[in-house]
């Protein structure tokens, strides 16, 4: 497998891209759905809300963590997760600049 070569696109289209990545996963999607829901933060009640093991929630939230649209705190044994207020509002102004960037009408296409 070949590498990647994110140094030949700018910042923006490489922070797009790993928005699209992440949110690429239906678990994922269905953790940030439940965690805007209850709007505060979870401390692990996810299994039961999504139905998947233990150790994949913990793979899709490390991912959540990796791009910063979570935050954890640790409280004995236990992580709590939310939201990142910051880092969902940046997601947020860049995909909306990128999608509104598209055509304005139906283009004339061979």
């Amino acid at each position: 497998m070949g590498l990647t070569k994110t140094d030949l696109f700018t910042a923006e289209q490489n922070q797009i891209a790993q928005f699209t990545k992440v949110l690429g996963h239906p678990a994922r999607i269905a953790i940030l759905q439940h965690l805007i829901k209850i709007d505060s933060c979870v401390c692990g009640d996810l299994v039961e809300v999504i139905g998947l093991a233990q150790p994949t929630i913990s793979q899709h939230l490390k991912e959540l963590k990796k791009l910063g649209l979570i935050q954890g705190s640790i409280s004995g044994t236990r992580v709590c997760y939310c939201i990142d207020a910051q880092a969902w509002h940046n997601m947020r102004e860049n995909l909306l600049a990128f999608l509104a960037s598209g055509p304005s009408h139906n283009p004339k296409c061979c």
